[in-house]
């Protein structure tokens, strides 16, 4: 059974997703890697929680936009997902993209690495992307609630 948990943490707002919209498109986007969506978990949060994340479990000392914990089984992906607010918008700046436009695509980034797909070794950062834009592509347009 599909279950997605959204949840916020440090000082963020809850971003305005349609969750029935947004589950649907992990579905199918999950399905188009033959897997199956199990329990996953976003927690959305700010730059100083993503950190204190990192270096607390990865021992890392630095930003990023995501950080996926996997939890998956043989018959179905699951994990947390966190995710910095703060880095998402200023890397949609960076990139001059709309900022629920790379929200979106950092979803799904954490999702496909769930589905086994990695994006550090020599060509993997290329099919990830190809990946990313492949499932932007199959985003319908109410996913986000307007005000």
């Amino acid at each position: 059974m599909t279950e997605i948990v959204y949840m916020t943490q440090g000082n963020v707002t809850m971003p305005r997703l349609n969750e029935s919209a947004v589950r649907d498109w992990i579905v199918a986007v999950a399905a188009t890697l033959n897997q199956k969506v199990g329990c996953l978990t976003y927690v959305f949060c700010d730059d100083d929680y993503i950190l204190q994340t990192n270096r607390e479990f990865l021992g890392h000392d630095y930003y990023t936009d995501i950080i996926t914990f996997d939890y998956t089984n043989s018959r179905h992906i699951a994990g947390d997902m966190v995710i910095s607010l703060d880095t998402v918008r200023s890397n949609a700046e960076g990139l001059q993209v709309p900022y629920e436009t790379e929200l979106m695509r950092v979803i799904i980034h954490g999702v496909l690495h769930l589905c086994g797909i990695n994006d550090k070794g020599p060509g993997e950062r290329e099919i990830m992307e190809k990946l990313e834009n492949d499932a932007l592509s199959l985003l319908p347009e109410n996913v986000l609630l307007k005000d």
